[in-house]
């Protein structure tokens, strides 16, 4: 494998290897104990901006990080700009980059338009990556995937307006919406497969 260093924004990482936020898999415990073993970033679980909005103390629990060896991440998510904006304020104290999701699949996460259900609109995604910079005291990141489904792969797109909104660094999930988690990722999905 080969290591290098990585500098995000002013954030200054020993090596590339990074652990993706997850919900579900990385809470606080699972985050201690993979950060013993190397990678030089890891992230929260995905936090509902409208959750840090509206003051929900379970959205907050998880968001502690004390103790733990930084950097982190804070991964964020939400399609209104304003909460956004707000949850972006609200985390940059607490962590050292703010992700914004805009890859998650679950059908309970895009029904209200946020995660990957995103890319199917291109001027709200930089509405809200400009919300987050704005809001930020801390590099904003943003985790998506390659498009909805396979007649509207936008990563390329999509990637060019969210260097231009102002976000530090991007990653790509390599399979659509319409993919979840399953099959081999990469530019050809067959359903049969």
């Amino acid at each position: 494998m080969y290591l290098k260093k990585l500098k995000i924004g002013n954030v200054e990482l020993e090596n590339n290897i990074l652990l993706a936020p997850m919900a579900g898999v990385t809470d606080k415990p699972f985050r201690m104990i993979t950060k013993e073993y190397g990678p030089s970033l890891v992230g929260t679980e995905m936090v509902s901006s409208k959750g840090l909005y509206y003051n929900d103390d379970k959205t907050k629990l998880l968001l502690d990080t004390e103790n733990e060896k930084r950097p982190i991440s804070a991964q964020i998510f939400g399609s209104d700009p304003e909460t956004m904006g707000y949850a972006a304020k609200y985390v940059s104290k607490l962590a050292d980059i703010v992700d914004i999701n805009m890859g998650c699949p679950a059908p309970k996460v895009v029904k209200n338009g946020d995660g990957s259900k995103l890319l199917l609109n291109l001027s709200l995604v930089e509405e809200i990556v400009k919300a987050v910079v704005e809001n930020s005291e801390v590099p904003v990141t943003v985790k998506m995937r390659k498009g909805w489904d396979n007649n509207n792969i936008v990563a390329v797109e999509a990637a060019k307006i969210i260097e231009k909104a102002g976000a530090e660094a991007i990653t790509i999930h390599g399979r659509t919406r319409e993919e979840y988690y399953l099959r081999k990722s990469g530019l050809g999905y067959n359903k049969e497969s």
